[in-house]
């Protein structure tokens, strides 16, 4: 099943072509991602998708859903991680969860909640730890869990990666590998060639708008992708 698309999706600002007619097509269990240098267009795709800003021409859908038209109910499909998870420091792991999950409409058992937190790899002992004193790994661990607490279908992440350390970087790229065979489709802006090869279905590269190459990470290795992404950029 197809869950989110994109046709001739454009960007522009006063003296600017943000995004260059965008086609894009990823069904469940597919995880894209998307690289570029800063300004390539990355943030504003995912953007587009959140329905934070409108497009100048084009539409995007989640599940068939037109985003523009019908932002709120595409809503209930989608988690957004952004580069910093933004949580209440004073509140626990557990007391985020229960919290971001009420927002979104959920009602689960506190077991429910744990269970959801060890399923995105967070430890049990930091369940009840405040999250001021939380890794920033730990915090995106927390981010994957309120995504499971809402049953999105879709999961949008920008630069999830940036500053984790080599062994929370290999943990995270094991959660979303798992998020994709549980048949989420993840779309993640990223800098990091490597962990792109070894986390995607498949890679794209963006520059000044445009999607320039698309690649099956099956075929390519993290070499042969840094050498497409500095032919490209």
């Amino acid at each position: 099943m197809v869950r989110l698309q994109t046709f001739d999706l454009r960007k522009e600002y006063p003296g600017q072509v943000a995004l260059r007619g965008l086609n894009l097509s990823l069904s469940e269990g597919e995880v894209f991602c998307l690289l570029g240098q800063n300004g390539a267009g990355k943030t504003t795709t995912l953007n587009l998708l959140l329905g934070f800003v409108a497009p100048t021409a084009g539409r995007a859908e989640i599940n068939g859903v037109p985003v523009r038209l019908h932002a709120p109910s595409t809503h209930r499909f989608v988690a957004y991680i952004p580069e910093v998870v933004l949580l209440y420091g004073e509140l626990t792991g557990l007391e985020n969860l229960r919290y971001f999950s009420r927002l979104a409409g959920g009602r689960h058992h506190p077991a429910e909640l744990a269970a959801l937190l060890l399923a995105a790899g967070l430890p049990e002992a930091a369940h009840a730890r405040p999250v001021a004193g939380y890794s920033k790994g730990m915090r995106q661990k927390v981010g994957i869990a309120i995504a499971l607490a809402k049953r999105a279908d879709v999961l949008l992440m920008d630069e999830p990666t940036s500053g984790l350390d080599p062994r929370a970087t290999q943990e995270f790229t094991a959660l979303v590998q798992d998020l994709g065979g549980q048949g989420k489709t993840v779309l993640m802006a990223t800098h990091d060639l490597f962990n792109a090869v070894q986390v995607g279905t498949q890679v794209g590269i963006m520059r000044a708008g445009e999607l320039v190459a698309v690649r099956d990470t099956a075929r390519i290795s993290a070499p042969e992708l840094q050498e497409l992404y500095l032919q490209t950029i």
